[in-house]
């Protein structure tokens, strides 16, 4: 599996995620540990062994949930490791080789299929006499859903979404467009007016060409899909060479930044190109609106993608930032259940974590926790839950090979974007070699 998670949490979807030691350590002594190191100690039948990735203040805000549960649950000992999004995917592999899986588990959407293939994940439906799910509306739980068999429930619903900093707009004399109705047109005029007002100080906006979720909008709007049904390639070589074309172009009208301008993977919102001031729009997971707000100075305006309403259909969706999973080979199984009942259907253990991985995929649970959500976050819940009123298009686990393929469109993007390979050129090397990966996996 790779070393490095393409999904909304990653630089690809604008958002790093860092660990601070102050917070690691007040979180050890309650049980809350790094997930890694040298082996596990051995469980207990009142243990449950809880994994994830995030930083520091999401283990915070989680363990203030576990901490309910705990009081719900005298005599249960919950053990709980959290590990950056980078190495989490290996670190995860890891333990299963040695089986040594956890009870509760964070699953990405482009693997959950490779682990359910290899019966490494509970189906939860056999377990609804424990695990409720009446209030997660069935749309949501096909998310998780191969089959007929569900193996992950997800933890928090969101969709990507372009901030545009309205400060910066207004300092440089740059109208914003309609959110709801602009067209691709209208975003990168915009991001060049900024640049050029700007002297080239601030970048009008920055896409990420090489993150999965950016390219399934595009490629939807076109009315084409990159996965089929089947688990065949949807996308054409010529919407691939239009993706990557407007990587090149948009860098030389200036509403992009120039190849190597945005170097750093890595650090929280509070590093990135918004908060440092050096763009003044991007796209991100919309359950990460609060931190990249409060990094930004508090002026972000939140919109839908460019081209919804002038595309051929709607591209984007409602989507997960992860799902939650049992091992079939877990140790306490039945204690994973419960766990993961009250993760989705706790009101006050909801209140407590926030929606910091997405609105609740419970429908009653969100509705209960909306009057305590501070501004950013009902700002980023009111997005989703507008978006639950329209039609879009059907979200679904990548097919298996979907990690390599994230592998794949992230190295040719970073080509294009150098000038080593050109647009059509990587769109042929990816829909020739996403087809194969796909062949090869789910023949």
């Amino acid at each position: 599996m790779t070393t490095e998670l393409r999904h909304a949490l990653s630089r690809r979807a604008l958002l790093g995620l860092s660990a601070g030691a102050g917070v690691t350590a007040a979180l050890a002594a309650t049980g809350c540990n790094r997930f890694g190191g040298g082996g596990s100690p051995a469980a207990t039948a009142s243990e449950i062994n809880f994994v994830w990735w995030g930083d520091a203040a999401r283990a915070k805000s989680t363990q203030a949930m576990l901490d309910l549960f705990s009081k719900e649950n005298a005599g249960v000992t919950l053990r709980t490791e959290y590990q950056d999004s980078g190495p989490y995917a290996d670190k995860l592999a890891t333990r299963f080789a040695a089986n040594d899986v956890p009870d509760v588990f964070a699953q990405r959407r482009d693997s959950l299929r490779e682990y359910a293939g290899r019966g490494a994940l509970l189906n939860l439906r056999e377990h609804l006499d424990v695990l409720k799910v009446e209030d997660v509306p069935e749309t949501i739980q096909k998310i998780g859903t191969v089959g007929d068999a569900m193996f992950g429930i997800p933890a928090g619903l969101n969709a990507v979404g372009f901030v545009i900093n309205k400060t910066l707009a207004e300092k440089y004399g740059v109208s914003v467009p309609d959110g709801d109705s602009w067209s691709w047109d209208d975003y990168f005029a915009m991001a060049a007016a900024i640049t050029k007002a700007s002297g080239k100080k601030v970048y009008g906006g920055d896409i990420d060409f090489g993150t999965l979720q950016n390219v399934v909008v595009f490629v939807r709007q076109t009315g084409e899909e990159l996965y089929n049904p089947d688990d065949t390639l949807g996308v054409s070589t010529a919407t691939m060479t239009d993706w990557f074309s407007l990587s090149v172009e948009q860098r030389k009208t200036g509403a992009l930044p120039p190849a190597g301008f945005i170097e750093s993977l890595g650090g929280g919102a509070e590093q990135s190109p918004l908060a440092l001031g050096t763009v003044a729009s991007q796209v991100i997971p919309t359950n990460n609106m609060k931190a990249n707000n409060q990094a930004a100075g508090g002026n972000l305006q939140l919109n839908r993608m460019p081209g919804e309403v002038q595309g051929k259909r709607r591209g984007m969706s409602i989507d997960t930032a992860m799902y939650w999973s049992i091992g079939t080979k877990s140790k306490n199984i039945d204690g994973g259940l419960k766990l993961l009942d009250f993760m989705i259907n706790s009101v006050e253990g909801n209140k407590a974590v926030g929606p910091t991985r997405g609105v609740p995929a419970s429908s009653a649970v969100a509705e209960a926790i909306a009057d305590s959500l501070d501004p950013d976050d009902k700002t980023s819940v009111d997005y989703i839950t507008g978006l639950s009123k329209e039609q879009l298009p059907e979200s679904r686990p990548d097919p298996v090979g979907g990690s390599e393929i994230a592998d794949l469109i992230a190295n040719l993007a970073t080509e294009v974007m150098f000038a080593r390979v050109a647009p059509a050129d990587a769109a042929k090397q990816f829909t020739d070699g996403a087809a194969k990966i796909l062949k090869a996996n789910n023949s």
